[in-house]
């Protein structure tokens, strides 16, 4: 089945999320300054292009390992149904953990997420989310540090796609069916 037409207007552009990625590092570092290593939980796929940026931007001995959750597949919509396709490979019991999201639209993979990591007793554990959907939200979850707080739009680019497609474009563009 071939996808809909559709367009995409730049909404963030690639200068404005450089800038605000350093912002977040400033306020991660601060927080986690004296850990002996932050381990970065990257939420696959759409997290990777904001995890290489803010990974390079933290002055902190980090370890990136990935979780891959799914709620979403081809649809626009969230199936509200979060299925795991990839645990993490290394342990982060009484680790510092920074869990990386790319969106929080319902919040329902952040909260399950949440829940399954704090199951394994890591020392702290917080979020950082580059975008926020707060009037999509269905489960009362909120990342500890957000890039951008966005409308309900459906959106691409830097790393999030629309059936595996414009992960690789360089800003946050809008997605308009035509």
């Amino acid at each position: 089945m071939s996808q809909p037409a559709y367009v995409i207007d730049q909404m963030i552009s690639a200068k404005s999320i450089a800038a605000r990625i350093e912002d977040l590092a400033a306020e991660i570092q601060t927080h986690f300054k004296g850990t002996n290593k932050l381990v970065i939980v990257g939420l696959l796929r759409g997290s990777f292009v904001f995890i290489a940026d803010l990974v390079r931007e933290l002055d902190l001995p980090v370890e990136v390992d990935f979780l891959e959750a799914s709620s979403y597949g081809d649809s626009t919509e969230s199936s509200r149904e979060v299925r795991i396709l990839k645990d993490l490979r290394g342990e982060i019991g009484g680790r510092d953990v920074l869990v990386v999201e790319d969106i929080v639209d319902t919040g329902f993979t952040l909260s399950h997420v949440i829940k399954l990591l704090q199951a394994r007793e890591p020392a702290r554990m917080e979020t950082v989310a580059l975008l926020d959907k707060p009037s999509r939200r269905e489960v009362e979850i909120k990342a500890t540090w957000t890039g951008f707080e966005i409308p309900d739009e459906f959106v691409v680019g830097y790393g999030i796609d629309y059936a595996q497609r414009n992960r690789n474009l360089p800003f946050i563009g809008k997605v308009r069916f035509t």
